[in-house]
This record gives structure tokens, C-alpha cells and sequence, in this order.
């Protein structure tokens, strides 16, 4: 495949010049399956260029969105792509398992009058439940081909990339432009549609009036700020104030005219189905007998912190033992270059710079790819869903709704996306908040942090504590969501749904892929911003050079970084922490694995320790710079304070520079107060 949008629905599709392609724009509702889909087509293709029956095939995979409204900034992204026309071919994917909610999308792209075929996705997990889909039939009735696939298994795909191919040649049969009626609407949308259809040179090219009619009567920000240059724009919104007013007439207060299109979208897509969809007669559906028990109003808070128990105590224990593994391979590397390199400035730079630095944070990767399969497997099997539903209660009590949990999840894994993901929730107010808390959910860059210290001074207490700091990171986010809409934000009541999908057994190959796919973002970022921010660290420790002979230590407080870290340890010493803690955690600005790194420049080869001793942990267990108390209060501050840079300028994009100042700022302060708390507490006891 030769290009693929996953996140920014608006990039711009190259084409190339050769005729023999077809650009493919892939929409779907979150979860549904979209980059498996990818995967598999990617798979089918001959070879890197993407083709199949002698065409290039260009996909574009648009963000998840359940409708085409405007609310939400996903799905004004989505439409406005639609609306460039430059792709050929729409391809909807459909969740098989849940046909009422997911061809309500489809039903929108069908007033769109897109070239338009529908993947019923998940298709097995339909069939498991006992029901049958007449899917030709419902086919044609909705205009659209459909073909069943399941992707792991890579079923039906060869069947969907060749209907691709036939409806782009036109020679797909049951391709027909499909009008929904919009019953008491019916007549609006007519009188409006007439009016634009007499100056149809105005309207931009990629929808038929109608859509543009409809859109203009539900008052859709998007579409009027498509159309109000053209000329004949107020004479227009003369015809559509006055049709607003019939069905407003008509209507009474009790429905929108949206919500009345949505409704007539929901009856038609109903009764396509009761012709076509066959349930068994009587079947208590499995997902009905677990939800009593995992989304129980009592039973399902202690089942859910258990399973994240579990998660983080895994993450721990069973990542002991490759990373033992990688850590003898790195210190076998670091012989290996000891001994074939003269001495002198690189042999240091490499040794201690580079493999020191890096070494000191990949050696973590198994306990990420851990915690990587856990979310992934949640996600996967349909828990993750059932979490932000539990969750939704506790979520109302701060002032957010529980699709705010779905960001909030995502920020164990990196707080980016995670900040970005916040765009489909449908308040601003919540989306606000919900980026300014997502820093205080610990990401994965953190973890390589606790495993460091943790597995140093705790041992087999190491896994309570790991979870006791993920959880401290949620409690701080909640207080810090109360007090964001008691002081800065009014009270939030926007509406919205939260769509429990149906559980599935993950199969093994999509797990790993999903777990690998993050992961890859994590080696990427060692392989740039941690090589660079480890290289410079360890040149700030090496110069300035004396030719007086000098200790490693006494070398290290005269360098640059240790002029640094002397003038901010008076800010860190009541936390208990020295000026290379201090090192530290500045360099953890950047990105928090680098304070791994940072450790690992700053404790390689230190003199004060005994020769014979390679191994990280215990040059810093006989350092002498620790305590518990001292430990528990970095780790504190590691988890709350500053967020990274890239969180923060994406904050900083998403949601203006003020927003990200106080998260900056507020932050840091709170992480100050509860370590300096915490270690006082923990040297009492």
C-alpha cells in the first residue's frame, strides 16, 4: 500500500499521474476494525506498491466517527475530506454486530451520494451469535455492495478489493443513488433542494442538493460556512427560515428537526433490517449474563481494580526476567566496544553516552510491551468499554462524562494521542478538561522510571507500589476535574451515549499486532529523542575537561551539568534528592524516559563504587544518594510534574497556549507539595 492517513483526515492525496490507481478513503465508527482492515488489504496487495488487478491502491483512513454531524471536531475533519472529492471510492465499514448503530453512518454517506462499499466487519462474531444476514439483499436495498470480512483471518478481503475494482469500473450492478424519505420532512427538504438545484453551479461539487438542503435545515455550521460565498446565498436562507419555521410548527418543542432526520435514518435502517437480519427466537446473549456482573454498581469498581492490579503487577514481575536478558546484552555490547576502541572522546561517547543512555531505557521495553498486551486486550475483547461505562458514574461526580475515560485509558499508553483523542467528546468545556488532567495519568515513559527505583529499593513490594502510583496519578486528575469546573468552567449537560460493544475473543495475532504497533512508537522515540537528549546530557557531564587528576564525582560536580544541578538542588533538596536527581529530572522535560538515561550517564563508572559492579541498580543502591523516602518522593514527582514536551505542545495546538502554561505550571506545583508530603510522611514511619 502506497500511502495511508491514519490521524489526519485532511492530508491532501498525491496522485501521481498514473491512471491505473484508486484512492480509497476508509471510514468507520471508532473500534470498528479500520486498521486490521488495512492490514489485511496490505496483505492481499502484490508486493510494496499496493497493487491488485493491475491497480495502485491508494487507501486514506479517515479518524473514527459515528456520524457526519458537526459537533465534533472528528467528524467535521471527516466530512470536509468527503468533501475535497479526492478519492474514488468510499469504503464503510460496517461492525456486522451491531448493524442498528453502524449503518447509521453509512445511511449519511448515502445522502452524500458517494461510490460507496460497505466491509461488514467482525462478521464471525455475528454468526457466533446465531443470526443470519440476507447482506446481498440489504445490499441492494441500501444501493450499496456489501461483503462480509473478517480480518484476522483475512476472509472475504479478495472478495471486497475485487467489488472495489468493479464499482470504481462501474460494473457493479447493485450500485443505485438511494433517497431516505424524511416523512414529515419530506416536503422541506424538497422546496429547499428545488431552490438550490436552479443555481446548481454555485454548489460546491461533491454532494447533490438535497444533502446540502437537509444540512441547511438543521442548521449545520459546516455546510453554511461552505455555501454563504455563493451568490444566491440569502435568497437560499430565505426558502430554509421558512421551511424551519413549518416543522418547527410541526414538530412542537418536543423534537429538533436533526434529531426528526436521524429518527427517519434509524426507521429505514430498521426496517432494511427486519427484511434481512433473522435473530434466534429466544437466546439470552452471553454479553447480557457477564455485563450483570463486571458493569454491577458494586461488584464492578472492585472487579475493575483488580484487573488493573493485575496489569501493573504482571508488568513488574513477569518483565523481570527479559529484562535481565537485555541487560546482559548491553553490558556484553559495552565490553565489546571497550575493548576494540582506543581510548579518548568517542570510546566515552559511545560507552557512555549512547549505550549508557539508550541502554539504561531500552533494557525496560519487555515491562512495556506488557502493559502494551494488557490495554490491548482489554480493548480488543470489549472490556476497556465496559471500564469507561463503570467509570461514567464516578466521571459525572467530577464533572466529566465517562467518554472522557476512553482518553484518559489511552494515557497509560502516551499522553499524545491521548490529548488528541479528546476531540470527539462533545463538550468543549470537557474536552478542556479532560487534556489538562490526561498529564497526571501515568504514560509508559514513566514506567521505565519505577521499574528503575522500584526494582532497586522495594522488591517484592514493588508491584503494590506501582499500582499505588498509577492510582495517585488518577486520584490527582479527578481533584484536578472538580476544581477546573467549579472555578473555570461552568456546569456540563451535554448529552451524549455510551455504546457498549459485544465482547470477543481476541485472537492472538491481532493482540500482538496492536501491542507491537505501539511499542514501535516507543523504540522510534528511542531512536530520536532519547539517543539526542542522552548524547547531550553526557556532554554536559564530560566538559569542561581538567588536566588535574580528579575523581569521577569531583569531575561530574565541575562539569556543566553539575554547575546545573547545584544551582536547582535547593529547590529539590527538601525532597531529599541531590543536584543529579536534579539533573534528572530537568532532563525528564524533554521526555521522562530520559531520566533513565540521565541516571545512567550520571552513575556510569562512578569511582565511589566498587569496580566489579556493572549493574545500574546496584551502583545505585551503593551510592548512598537514596532512601525509600527520598525514592518514593521522585517517583511522585516523576509521575505528576511537568508534562513532556510534545504533550504539551500538542495541548498547546489543540486547545490554545494558556491551557498549556497552566498545565505546565499547575502540574509541577502539585508534584513539589504531595513529594515533599509524601517523603515526610514516609520518614516518620
Amino acid at each position: 500500500m502506497s500511502k495511508r492517513d491514519r490521524v489526519d483526515s485532511c492530508t491532501k492525496v498525491q496522485r501521481d499521474g498514473d491512471e491505473r490507481q484508486i484512492v480509497i478513503a476508509l471510514v468507520g465508527n471508532p473500534s470498528s476494525g479500520k486498521s486490521s482492515l488495512y492490514d489485511s488489504i496490505l496483505r492481499l496487495c502484490d508486493g510494496l506498491d499496493g497493487t491488485y488487478r493491475g491497480y495502485k491502491l491508494i487507501v486514506s483512513e479517515l479518524v473514527g466517527v459515528s456520524s457526519l454531524t458537526s459537533h465534533t471536531q472528528q467528524e467535521r475533519e471527516v466530512k470536509a475530506h468527503i468533501a475535497r472529492a479526492e478519492h474514488d471510492v468510499v469504503l464503510n465499514l460496517v461492525t456486522a454486530s451491531t448493524l442498528e448503530q453502524s449503518l447509521y453512518l453509512t445511511s449519511e454517506l448515502l445522502d452524500m451520494d458517494q461510490r460507496i462499499v460497505v466491509a461488514l466487519s467482525k462478521y464471525d462474531e455475528l454468526e457466533a451469535t446465531g443470526c443470519t444476514l440476507n447482506y446481498k439483499l440489504l445490499g441492494q436495498m441500501m444501493g450499496v455492495p456489501m461483503v462480509p470480512v473478517v480480518s484476522h483471518s483475512d476472509r472475504g478481503i479478495a472478495q471486497l478489493l475485487d467489488t472495489i475494482v468493479d464499482v470504481y469500473e462501474g460494473k457493479e450492478s447493485s450500485v443505485k443513488h438511494i433517497h431516505i424519505n424524511q416523512g414529515i420532512a419530506e416536503q422541506s427538504v424538497n422546496s429547499v433542494a428545488k431552490v438550490l438545484k436552479e443555481h446548481r453551479e454555485q454548489l460546491p461539487k461533491p454532494f447533490p442538493p438535497r444533502y446540502y438542503a437537509t444540512k441547511l435545515l438543521e442548521g449545520d455550521t459546516q455546510i453554511i460556512s461552505m455555501l454563504q460565498q455563493a451568490p444566491q446565498f440569502k435568497s437560499w436562507m430565505v426558502v430554509v427560515r421558512k421551511e424551519q419555521d413549518h416543522l418547527h410548527y410541526d414538530l412542537g418543542s418536543s423534537e429538533s428537526i436533526e434529531n426528526t432526520f436521524a429518527n427517519q435514518k434509524y426507521g429505514y435502517i430498521a426496517g432494511a433490517l427486519r427484511q434481512t437480519l433473522t435473530r434466534p427466537q429466544s437466546r439470552r446473549d452471553l454479553t447480557k449474563h457477564i455485563d450483570e456482573v463486571v458493569t454491577h454498581r458494586i461488584w464492578g469498581y472492585p472487579i475493575f481494580f483488580v484487573i488493573m492490579w493485575v496489569m501493573f503487577y504482571c508488568t513488574f514481575s513477569l518483565g523481570e526476567y527479559p529484562q535481565q536478558w537485555i541487560e546482559s546484552g548491553v553490558q556484553l555490547l559495552s565490553r565489546f566496544i571497550d575493548g576494540i576502541m582506543p581510548a579518548g572522546v568517542l570510546k566515552d561517547l559511545i560507552l557512555d553516552g549512547v549505550i549508557g543512555g539508550v541502554g539504561s531505557v531500552i533494557v525496560f521495553l519487555p515491562n512495556i510491551m506488557i502493559l502494551y498486551l494488557f490495554i490491548a486486550y482489554m480493548e480488543d475483547s470489549g472490556y476497556l468499554s465496559r471500564a469507561a461505562f463503570i467509570m461514567d458514574r464516578l466521571m459525572h461526580k467530577v464533572g466529566l462524562h465517562g467518554k472522557s475515560f476512553i482518553p484518559l485509558v489511552m494515557g497509560f499508553g502516551c499522553n499524545v494521542p491521548a490529548v488528541m483523542a479528546t476531540k470527539s467528546i462533545e463538550s468543549r468545556s470537557s474536552r478542556i478538561i479532560t487534556a489538562l488532567i490526561l498529564p497526571f495519568i501515568s504514560c509508559s515513559a514513566r514506567l521505565p522510571v519505577y521499574i528503575l527505583f522500584l526494582g532497586c529499593f522495594f522488591g517484592s513490594n514493588s508491584g503494590t507500589i506501582l499500582f499505588g502510583l498509577y492510582l495517585l496519578g488518577i486520584v490527582v486528575a479527578m481533584i484536578t476535574s472538580l476544581l477546573l469546573r467549579k472555578f473555570c468552567f461552568s456546569a456540563d449537560e451535554t448529552p451524549f451515549v455510551m455504546e457498549l460493544t459485544p465482547y470477543r475473543l481476541p485472537t492472538l495475532r491481532a493482540t500482538i499486532s496492536h501491542m507491537w504497533g505501539r511499542c514501535a512508537e516507543y523504540i522510534k522515540n528511542l531512536s530520536g529523542v532519547i539517543l539526542a537528549a542522552s548524547v547531550v546530557i553526557w556532554a554536559l557531564s564530560y566538559f569542561p575537561r581538567s588536566e588535574e587528576p580528579m575523581s569521577q564525582q569531583q569531575h561530574f560536580e565541575q562539569s556543566y551539568i553539575g554547575k546545573l544541578g547545584k544551582a536547582c538542588e535547593p529547590v529539590f533538596e527538601p525532597l531529599g534528592l541531590n543536584w543529579k536527581s536534579s539533573v534528572a529530572l530537568i532532563s525528564g522535560v524533554a521526555a521522562k524516559e530520559v531520566v533513565v538515561s540521565t541516571i545512567g550517564v550520571l552513575y556510569n563508572g562512578d569511582d565511589e563504587v566498587e569496580e566489579d559492579v556493572q549493574n545500574l541498580h546496584l551502583r545505585l543502591v551503593k551510592s548512598g544518594d537514596f532512601t525509600k523516602a527520598s525514592v518514593l518522593a521522585l517517583l511522585v514527582f516523576t509521575l505528576l510534574y511537568f508534562p513532556c514536551i510534545a504533550t504539551l505542545a500538542t495541548i498547546a495546538s489543540e486547545y490554545g497556549k494558556r491551557w498549556a502554561l497552566l498545565s505546565a505550571f499547575y502540574s509541577t506545583a502539585v508534584a513539589w507539595v504531595l513529594a515533599f508530603v509524601v517523603y515526610q510522611i514516609v520518614q516518620l514511619i
